[in-house]
């Protein structure tokens, strides 16, 4: 992979340990509105699905009203009312700089919505890093390759000569339909097990350990 010019990011589970409360606020959501709480491990794998493609893989048979009501607890749980921290993991900020002196051009392609990319962007500065980004509001849902298919296009770059990281089979999915090499780090939503048979190249077990520099 010494010829890699574009890596793409993954954000929750794979540069911010958000998994946890993105559990326990989906969790809530349903509290709050008398409906059956599903397991951790449900909501596990429906992260890094669009927001509403997961709500309905969570809670099927909702109207639209249901939906919108849905999305709107959770967002308040997830935003404002949640307090499970959301750190970086270790060394994603060294690791993001080691690659951006070396040259290589950096993107996020997320299930987060706009405004919730651009609220964690503000949070940690980590924007700088990146050329550009796709989110649940600019492109098909993950595993479809379209956010990889227009962060191509956008930087010029061939698939060969790209990588995209993720936690989640649904990357790695999402790589392999772009004709992208895939790497799987291991501390997020899917272990390496699950990341292997998705067709991973790599794993990354921790970001202080990894370099593509």
């Amino acid at each position: 992979m010494k010829d890699i010019a574009l890596v793409v990011f993954d954000w929750d589970g794979t540069l911010m340990d958000s998994v946890g409360r993105i559990v326990s606020s989906m969790q809530a959501t349903a509290r709050a509105l008398a409906m059956p709480e599903p397991s951790e491990e449900a909501v596990r794998n429906i992260i890094g699905l669009s927001l509403r493609p997961a709500l309905d893989q969570l809670f099927p048979n909702l109207d639209e009203k249901g939906r919108e009501q849905l999305l709107a607890v959770y967002r308040d749980q997830y935003v404002d009312l949640d307090p499970t921290p959301t750190p970086l993991f270790p060394g994603v900020e060294a690791m993001l700089d080691e690659l951006r002196a070396s040259g290589k051009t950096l993107a996020v392609a997320t299930g987060k919505a706009r405004a919730g990319l651009e609220r964690v962007f503000a949070q940690t500065g980590l924007e700088v890093h990146f050329i550009t980004s796709r989110t649940a509001d600019d492109a098909q849902s993950k595993p479809h390759p379209d956010m990889l298919e227009q962060i191509l296009s956008h930087t010029g770059i061939s698939p060969s000569r790209a990588l995209m990281i993720g936690d989640s089979v649904l990357d790695i999915t999402m790589a392999k339909a772009a004709g992208m090499w895939a790497a799987g780090v291991t501390f997020g939503v899917h272990g390496a097990e699950k990341l292997r048979a998705a067709g991973a190249d790599l794993l990354i077990n921790d970001w202080r350990d990894w370099s593509l520099a």
